[in-house]
């Protein structure tokens, strides 16, 4: 080959998209998503991650599949799930929450997991350290020290005369146990007498908010694991005792019933996690990738429900929203 024509080849080589050479001709990759949720609910997640790996080359169908495995809000067929995953070999698993996570721990230890959202991956036992995860674990946290806390102080800000505030939890989710924890201290500290309903399944939540409904609370927090896996539930309640709802992720700040919501963009965390997934791919251990917190967090007021439910929003607190749902 002649020195010109190698330069030219060469050049030709270097300026092709990287995107573009990710799709060169290969092994189909496999990833797994395990969740225990409905696939309805996960949807608009799911499909940020999926624009995620496309803008970084990988294509569905083309050099990727995704294996989905969705619990349909089923704890217990969980580990199943996971079992399934692995017995496809994937390459990944992708895992939402807590509980899928210690699922697929529990299932493989070998084949590496990305957690798109979990609350405090180190107090679940997930992995050793944020910054050196070790293991076959890393991925993103959903929260950063006191958001939870945070929000019960807007709670405050926005109802000043609210004396009574409830939370749904999950006792079967270890993440979720551990905000319990940090928003009755939160409580405390504020003043406000705190009520937790537990929702280990459909039927207890139901119990739990048939009683709630007839001492109604000032406001409900409700976390978005909870609200993707009950959210007709949440609603039914709302509707009936036009209880404000208080929400921990600026997605679902348009939602019937929601006054607040001051979080992360759950978006933004499974738009992130594909690039965990890329570097996997691409020969990087996930014990070594160090998992990362959100940085930014959003406030959000829907005037519309304020109005509804004759709420006053503060005016300092209107000042500081990042947006103004009207």
């Amino acid at each position: 080959m002649k020195r010109r024509e190698f330069i030219a080849l060469l050049g030709g080589a270097l300026g092709f998209p990287l995107s573009a050479r990710a799709q060169q001709p290969g092994r189909m990759r496999r990833v797994g998503i395990l969740a225990r949720t409905s696939a309805a609910s996960l949807s608009p997640l799911v499909d940020s991650f999926r624009r995620g790996l496309h803008d970084l080359g990988w294509v569905e169908g083309n050099n990727v599949s995704i294996e989905y495995q969705y619990g349909d809000g089923t704890f217990n067929r969980l580990g199943e799930l996971a079992a399934a995953l692995v017995r496809l070999n994937v390459d990944v698993i992708v895992t939402v929450d807590t509980p899928p996570t210690q699922a697929a721990k529990s299932a493989t230890s070998t084949i590496p997991i990305v957690i798109a959202v979990s609350a405090d991956p180190v107090g679940a036992g997930l992995v050793a350290s944020l910054a050196h995860p070790g293991g076959n674990i890393t991925g993103l946290s959903l929260l950063a020290p006191d958001t939870d806390q945070k929000n019960l102080e807007i709670v405050k800000e926005t109802l000043p005369k609210a004396n009574r505030v409830a939370m749904i939890w999950d006792p079967n989710n270890r993440g979720m146990t551990l905000r319990l924890t940090a928003v009755q201290a939160a409580a405390s500290r504020l003043g406000i007498e705190f009520q937790s309903l537990a929702a280990p399944s459909s039927d207890d939540l139901a119990a739990a908010l048939a009683a709630a409904a007839k001492n109604p609370p000032d406001a409900l927090i409700v976390l978005s694991p909870i609200y993707a896996a009950y959210r007709n539930e949440i609603i039914e309640f709302t509707t009936r005792t036009n209880v404000p709802l208080i929400f921990d992720t600026k997605g679902l700040a348009g939602e019937p019933g929601a006054l607040v919501s001051y979080g992360a963009d759950l978006s933004a965390l499974f738009l992130k996690a594909a690039t965990y997934v890329d570097k996997i791919l691409k020969g990087a251990k996930p014990g070594d990738i160090p998992v990362e917190q959100p940085t930014k967090f959003q406030l959000v007021i829907n005037l519309k429900t304020a109005k509804a439910l004759g709420i006053d929003i503060p005016p300092a607190l209107l000042a500081r929203a990042d947006e103004v749902i009207e």
